[in-house]
């Protein structure tokens, strides 16, 4: 269960269908960005979901999915595909650039619904690409 599980989380990402991914999330969900502060619930999350589809376009590239034998964590590594569409904050200005990062996803599920999510990339790698 838990590898369909993400592997819908991912599939409703590269659709750009952040209903479908709210929909896999616990009410309670914990998210753990590479930068910034821990988000707590849905409402937080669909938030940074607006905000990341504002500024970015990505994709998921060919993820390989790992859980737990019993169910209750699970990973992901993948490459990242993007286009940076919009200046995030102090981050540096948006002009279209394209980037390619690999990037790692650490998961908790409760109840048959994603509880945390947790994302880390190489944020310098990032920075040198779209600077």
């Amino acid at each position: 269960m838990s590898s369909a599980l993400l592997q819908s989380y991912y599939e409703a990402f590269n659709r750009g269908d952040a209903a479908a991914m709210l929909d896999l999330l616990t009410d309670d969900v914990v998210h753990e960005p590479s930068q910034g502060a821990v988000r707590t619930g849905k409402a937080a999350f669909a938030d940074f979901l607006t905000h990341m589809n504002r500024c970015y376009s990505e994709q998921v590239i060919d993820p390989v999915l790992l859980t737990t034998v019993e169910g209750a964590h699970g990973a992901a590594e993948f490459l990242l595909e993007g286009r940076y569409l919009e200046t995030d904050g102090d981050l540096p200005p948006a002009s279209g650039q394209t980037y390619r990062l690999r990037v790692g996803a650490f998961f908790e599920f409760v109840d048959g619904r994603i509880a945390r999510v947790s994302n880390h990339y190489n944020l310098a790698d990032w920075l040198a690409q779209v600077g």
